[in-house]
């Protein structure tokens, strides 16, 4: 049969597949006369749209070469290059972060000798400026669009760093919050390497800070990384770096009940249900926390995101009947109905719709998977879109339902560069 006859069995027209994918029509014609092939990440959004599997995916792509049409080359791609505006923001916001990192190692006598740099700044005003920008980035629909303003922060926190001026540690707390709020960024928008370069020189200057608690949220930031990937072994690991820095930092905080929080991701993602179910209950206890207990910036656990976190790894760990208690319970807390939060709810969202995926219910699996969409849109999150990618490796048998495979392509098109 073939790509064109699969597309065509369908009922698409090359255009109408094309726009689907995001690419052009002219790109199909060439994948399915086997003169180029699609790229690796476009493969799973095209077998995703036609409702087949990976390997059937291949199979197909295989069929126009068996005839002796000519194989493949190397002259068509879809990816961004190296030269595109997200790539150029991309190789900036490493830069700044490296030149960040290289200044806040150094002792301040040794910062005062560097050249340039006039302080803008001194440690009280970054922790007043990082504690709005966490609000904002808490806040913004599109987590993408504070990178300017983090961007501008990183410089002016360069020109302090270079003067040298303040106290060494303020300052240095004040480098690895901001940090990790450019890791945040970076994750959203799934750029796990950018991420994890920011998570890492958050831990590195949060030690020289002797700040045990930042020390800690960095490694948990850092955790979700390698989950992401599906290291949840390292993952562990982490964790348990982060637990024994947590236990020596200040215990008002909420830092120990979140750690064990993620744990518990760690411990579903390795299929431990007893370990999960200690970690949630620790995670449990920052409802005897005094409301201080966070400051809204790089430590925002306060026990609101219980419910859908409990309800996200009992799915993982397969307990269908109490996922779906929790997270619909999740679904109509008053933070999550009134819209503070579009990436939240579009996680429970599709968690739910896993659920119908994993029961083989096409109307529950649809009607949830169209609402995260619809979120994921309005918000141009990164982190729903991937938790929605994740979610097309459940529908098996269903793909083959037409309702499914439109699903399956609105899926793959938050997922197109």
């Amino acid at each position: 049969m073939g790509l064109a006859g699969r597309r065509k069995a369908l009922g698409y027209s090359q255009e109408e597949l094309a726009e689907l994918l995001g690419v052009d029509r002219t790109t199909v014609g060439r994948w399915e006369s086997g003169k180029v092939e699609p790229q690796p990440p476009q493969r799973r959004r095209l077998a995703t749209t036609l409702g087949i599997s990976l390997q059937e995916l291949e199979d197909l792509l295989a069929q126009p070469r068996a005839v002796g049409l000519e194989a493949p080359g190397k002259q068509c791609s879809d990816h961004p290059t190296a030269g595109d505006l997200d790539e150029m923001i991309r190789r900036e916001f490493l830069r700044i972060l490296t030149i960040s990192g290289a200044l806040s190692s150094f002792p301040l006598d040794d910062a005062d000798a560097l050249p340039g740099g006039a302080a803008r700044g001194t440690p009280a005003d970054f922790e007043l400026m990082n504690a709005h920008l966490w609000q904002v980035y808490r806040l913004a629909r599109s987590k993408g669009s504070v990178y300017t303003i983090i961007r501008d922060e990183l410089t002016t926190l360069n020109e302090a760093l270079s003067a040298g001026r303040g106290n060494s540690r303020l300052l240095l707390s004040a480098a690895a919050d901001l940090f990790q709020m450019a890791g945040e960024v970076a994750f959203d928008s799934n750029r796990y390497a950018d991420a994890a370069a920011s998570y890492t020189l958050a831990a590195s200057v949060s030690k020289d800070a002797d700040a045990y608690d930042l020390w800690a949220c960095a490694l948990v930031r850092h955790a979700y990384v390698d989950m992401s990937e599906h290291r949840y072994g390292q993952a562990a690991q982490m964790l348990g770096a982060a637990e024994r820095l947590a236990g020596r930092g200040n215990s008002s905080l909420s830092t120990r009940q979140w750690v064990a929080s993620v744990q518990a991701e760690a411990y579903a993602g390795l299929g431990d249900l007893s370990a999960c179910e200690r970690a949630l209950d620790r995670a449990e206890k920052v409802r005897d926390l005094a409301s201080d207990s966070t400051n809204g910036g790089w430590l925002r656990f306060d026990g609101t995101r219980l419910a859908e976190e409990r309800g996200a790894r009992y799915l993982k760990l397969g307990r269908l009947d109490s996922a779906e208690e929790t997270l619909n319970s999740a679904l109509h807390q008053a933070a999550l109905l009134s819209g503070q939060s579009y990436r939240r709810k579009g996680v429970v969202l599709a968690d739910l719709a896993a659920i119908g995926a994993r029961r083989r219910d096409p109307e529950q699996l649809i009607a949830y998977g169209w609402q995260a969409i619809h979120l994921a849109q309005a918000s141009s999150s990164g982190y729903i879109a991937r938790r929605l990618l994740a979610l097309c490796d459940e529908f098996g048998p269903m793909r083959h339902d037409r309702r499914v495979a439109e699903l399956g392509a609105g899926i793959a098109m938050l997922n197109t560069p």
